[in-house]
């Protein structure tokens, strides 16, 4: 499929690329979470350990961390509305097929190929979106992308929450009903959106100014035409190293939270039914107005290192302390402080930063690379509390070790990552 040719588009085209790339992260949080709260429930009827429902969380990011890079790349290659597509259809198709798994072996094996199609959407949607939003606001467009995560996220959930702990449904409802917006979504990425774009502040350059961009990014990369940009080229760049490992730690949390959350508030803190999908809802919801705010300060201040410096330490302490204080006010306000300061904060600065230090005719790979990174976070964060937890009798030692892996990760990025004017960045 030959993607090479580049269509023009108006200033307004951009904001389809961001609404539509919104929709999807809604989506794809919202059909993670409908499991979480109901994990007990879950655990209930196959006769499982924590460290067991831990592991229906791992497998599920395994798989989705694995196809990262190879969908990053194929979306490159073949078109990334065709990988966003294909992805969407088998992720849709799995979640309905989650709902009827009569055994837990099916179950595991089910949500590894949810996994899969998950996996074909980070890198190909953020190459989309980070060609189509103008350079001047790019931070600020991947935030309002991002709160998608934390509208699914609260979105999951309170539906898992109301169906099943409140009203007593049966676990696999929630299930049923994400399975269709998923694969409509993932059809209309193919329908509505452009493959390759000239970006309206590009569209008075010459054919040879967008080449030289495209082909000679000058961020340490040999990017003359016809050479190939090398996963190992990608990973030896040191701001991409830095922001790799700090998106590891700050995944690792966020994770630990997502996944253990509602099961803590229920078994160490009192909450119950419905309360427990809004209380853990506190954290994305608070997310929003932080991420966008801190996005429009990125975009204006240029200055990547001085922001993490101070979210990543302010949200370490919160996990620490969601977990120390027994007192359900306090457990509120950390669970809110975490939100303006965490993963969904922190995220669009560094989707940003890794598109500034990136060649630009391997960013979806490189987007990929970095989610990759990240996602390991995922994968290890749900078995590992799940398994403390169950050798401790608290999950409170799996909230402390996220905390100080988000001390480690910010150590890191403050001594690799160099902040550093980059000619012809996204």
């Amino acid at each position: 499929m030959d993607n090479s040719r580049a269509v023009s588009v108006n200033e307004r085209y951009w904001w389809r690329v961001v609404l539509l790339s919104f929709i999807g992260w809604i989506i794809m949080y919202a059909t993670r979470t409908i499991f979480n709260p109901i994990m007990g429930v879950v655990g209930e009827e196959f006769g499982l350990s924590n460290a067991d429902l831990g592991l229906a969380n791992s497998i599920f990011f395994l798989t989705y961390a694995v196809v990262q890079i190879p969908f990053g790349a194929l979306g490159d290659k073949i078109g990334r509305r065709l990988v966003i597509m294909v992805g969407f259809v088998l992720f849709g198709l799995m979640t309905y097929a989650s709902g009827i798994a009569t055994t837990f072996v099916m179950f595991l094996f089910i949500r590894a190929l949810a996994g899969i199609g998950q996996g074909a959407y980070y890198g190909p949607q953020y190459a989309l979106s980070s060609e189509a939003i103008p350079t001047r606001t790019l931070t600020l467009g991947t935030a309002i992308i991002n709160s998608g995560m934390a509208f699914g996220t609260s979105g999951g959930y309170l539906l898992s929450s109301q169906l099943v702990l409140e009203n007593g449904q049966h676990w696999s409802r929630p299930f049923f009903i994400m399975a269709i917006p998923t694969v409509i979504v993932g059809i209309l990425f193919y329908v509505l959106l452009k493959e390759k774009i000239v970006r309206p502040e590009d569209q008075n350059k010459t054919k040879e100014e967008l080449q030289a961009e495209a082909t000679n990014g000058g961020n340490g990369y040999d990017e003359s035409e016809g050479a190939k940009i090398s996963l190992g080229s990608i990973f030896a760049n040191r701001n991409l190293l830095a922001a790799f490992i700090l998106v590891f730690a700050s995944i690792y949390a966020n994770f630990v939270i997502i996944t253990w959350l509602p099961t803590f508030l229920i078994q160490e803190r009192g909450f119950e039914g419905a309360s427990v999908g809004f209380i853990s809802s506190l954290v994305p919801w608070a997310s929003i107005p932080g991420a966008i705010f801190l996005a429009i300060r990125a975009d204006r201040m240029k200055n990547t290192k001085r922001i993490v410096y101070i979210l990543a330490p302010i949200a370490a302490l919160s996990v620490f302390l969601m977990a120390f204080v027994t007192n359900q006010t306090l457990l509120i306000v950390m669970l809110i402080i975490y939100g303006v300061t965490g993963k969904l904060a922190m995220d669009p600065i560094l989707v940003a930063f890794v598109s500034r230090h990136s060649p630009r005719r391997a960013l979806g790979t490189a987007l990929s690379a970095y989610n990759f990174v990240g996602m390991s976070g995922s994968i290890l964060a749900p078995y590992i509390t799940g398994f403390l937890s169950d050798t401790s009798g608290s999950m409170q030692i799996g909230f402390y070790l996220a905390a100080v892996l988000l001390i480690i990760g910010v150590g890191i990025f403050a001594t690799l990552a160099r902040e550093e004017k980059v000619p012809n960045s996204i």
